[in-house]
């Protein structure tokens, strides 16, 4: 194939070339763009006469990159987004939305008394919230900006800490040290770890046992018992009076409740600017 022009060739066929090999077929091109597959080829066929270089291999069961397709799709790729991002910088209007997916848990004691202090900075934006009923549904959740649980390290996506979590022993104003546990079930730390760390030998039996935090400290605002409670979840419980702190010691964890976001959905001022606000308020 002899090269026929130099320079940059017209972004229409750049666009379709960056689709085709992020997607791997011309076809997967083409929904993406609302083009016939012929189309989608033609547009190819010009960029490789432009470039007088082969891009892509036609085969019956498909098409695959060259490896002179493999060397320039990440360039084309970091230009496209250079560009989309100072283009949005320059002339885009600042969000009008946030949405934020999480677990329920989650969604209620972090976002909800988070708001007042985010519509104080943002007030033209409107929130959403999807609640997942399970933490391994984030990894399918459309919504992409998402508050999770663990140690802020999750491929391909940007994280900031909301807070970290602690375990503290709490129960209702009436109930004692002594009173049966409230075991909660799943990957924090329970009882025997506590026990462990503090050197407590006289542990309470437990009576009821919860596979979600929110219910458990539901049951301990209730007066079902006590609960080694998360501090962050529990915060609105304390302030107001419904759990209190039953004088023994915490139990520092290696995890927290972290703000994420895949690292492309970040790229322009003004999300950038938006996401962080909202840190802000999660914040306090």
């Amino acid at each position: 194939m002899s090269k026929k022009k130099v320079g940059l060739p017209p972004l229409d066929w750049l666009r379709v070339f960056e689709a085709a090999g992020r997607l791997g077929g011309f076809s997967a091109a083409a929904r993406e763009f609302g083009l016939t597959q012929a189309a989608v080829s033609q547009r190819i066929g010009n960029l490789e006469a432009w470039l007088g270089r082969t891009l892509f291999v036609r085969e019956a069961r498909g098409v695959s990159l060259t490896v002179e397709g493999e060397s320039y799709l990440p360039l084309v790729q970091d230009s496209l987004q250079a560009l989309e991002r100072n283009t949005e910088d320059l002339f885009g209007k600042a969000p009008r939305e946030l949405r934020v997916a999480g677990l329920s848990s989650n969604i209620h004691a972090l976002v909800l008394p988070s708001l007042i202090r985010f519509q104080a900075r943002r007030p033209e934006v409107r929130v959403m919230t999807d609640s997942v009923a399970r933490r391994s549904s984030l990894a399918e959740e459309p919504t992409w900006l998402q508050i999770r649980y663990g140690r802020g390290a999750w491929p391909g996506r940007d994280a900031e800490l909301i807070a970290p979590e602690v375990l503290v022993p709490m129960a209702a104003p009436d109930v004692a040290w002594g009173a049966p546990l409230i075991n909660l079930r799943g990957e924090r730390p329970g009882w025997s770890d506590w026990a462990n760390k503090t050197g407590h030998e006289d542990v309470p039996p437990s009576k009821v046992s919860f596979d979600s935090m929110e219910h458990a400290l539901t049951a301990a605002c209730q007066g079902l018992g006590v609960v080694l409670g998360s501090v962050p979840l529990a915060d609105a419980h304390l302030r107001e009076g419904r759990l209190h702190r039953m004088g023994l010691p915490e139990l520092e964890t290696k995890d927290g409740y972290w703000l994420t976001w895949p690292e492309e959905r970040a790229k322009s001022k003004n999300q950038r600017a938006l996401i962080m606000d909202f840190l802000r308020a999660l914040r306090g």
